[in-house]
């Protein structure tokens, strides 16, 4: 479906990354049941497994903890997928010593948050991403999420930032198929899909995947779906597309990620246990709309088994 057919910076991370969730079990990080999850998604063939993101509740977790999960996972994978390091933060050392850490531990590439609450310029922005890419020798992929961050990394930014030697990728949640278009257009980046449900259209205009939410509960399907939009399979993936949309809006709609995803998981027997303060559980009336979606979708509630 890509109108380029141009090799791109970055584009062997094309296809499925799964950013994957922290699992946590009395205050702790349950480390045997991110292994589970992590094996899960190997034996469904997802690419890439993305640690410590926003799904992975990157926030609450101390630096410790940070560095060790991005360390469980590449001895987990232990090379049978690629692993993009959630190493960014609002403080450039801080960003700095965490992806030379997973660097050295043997992650293939690093996922650069836009530093947030700070709203730097866009001369900030840059300066910023350049300091993480020149003092590694890993990928870089720039997260732009200002409904995150509070602040857009604007095109022309982005456009600079594709001369800088090592950032490849685009993670775009803009939500904005112009901003995906713009990129495409002007940067030889990868652009990977920050929101599941715009996966296809991102991908009809030259995005190459998706950093995914919802692959966590159904990799399968998110594989199908990029795979038959990669091959120009218009049928199939809008089949396929609007089989997931239901599922995909209520992951991210029904409260803030990952609170759905994970109440999701546990609904369909596959738990990764609590959340850290200030996330809380989803509420009763939008448990039962994730659990009627859960069936609608052909997931049976609490048993992890196909409808």
């Amino acid at each position: 479906m890509s109108f380029d057919t141009t090799p791109r910076k970055g584009s062997d991370f094309a296809g499925l990354s799964v950013a994957i969730i922290t699992p946590f079990a009395d205050g702790e990080v349950d480390y045997g049941r991110l292994r589970e999850q992590l094996e899960f998604q190997l034996d469904a063939g997802t690419r890439c497994i993305v640690p410590v993101g926003t799904t992975g509740e990157s926030p609450t977790l101390s630096h410790d903890e940070h560095e060790r999960v991005i360390i469980e996972v590449i001895q987990c994978v232990a090379g049978r997928a690629k692993v993009m390091a959630g190493t960014g933060s609002n403080s450039t050392a801080e960003a700095l010593r965490l992806t030379q850490r997973a660097a050295a531990e043997g992650a293939d590439a690093t996922l650069q948050v836009a530093p947030y609450y700070n709203k730097p310029a866009q001369e900030g922005f840059y300066q910023h991403f350049k300091a993480v890419a020149e003092a590694v020798d890993i990928p870089v992929c720039v997260y732009n999420i200002p409904g995150r961050c509070g602040k857009e990394i604007e095109v022309e930014t982005i456009q600079r930032l594709a001369e800088v030697p090592g950032i490849t990728m685009v993670k775009e949640a803009t939500g904005k198929l112009d901003q995906c278009s713009a990129i495409v257009g002007s940067t030889d980046l990868t652009v990977l899909c920050g929101d599941d449900s715009l996966t296809l259209p991102m991908m009809s205009v030259g995005a190459e995947g998706v950093i995914s939410v919802v692959g966590n509960l159904v990799p399968s399907d998110m594989i199908a779906l990029v795979e038959a939009a990669s091959e120009g399979d218009l049928a199939r993936a809008g089949r396929l597309h609007h089989q997931l949309f239901a599922l995909c809006q209520n992951m991210l709609g029904l409260a803030t990620n990952p609170i759905p995803v994970k109440a999701a998981m546990r609904l369909v027997g596959r738990d990764t246990g609590e959340l850290r303060l200030p996330m809380t559980s989803l509420e009763e009336a939008a448990v039962a709309k994730l659990q009627q979606t859960l069936f609608a979708y052909g997931i049976a509630s609490a048993s992890g088994v196909s409808a």
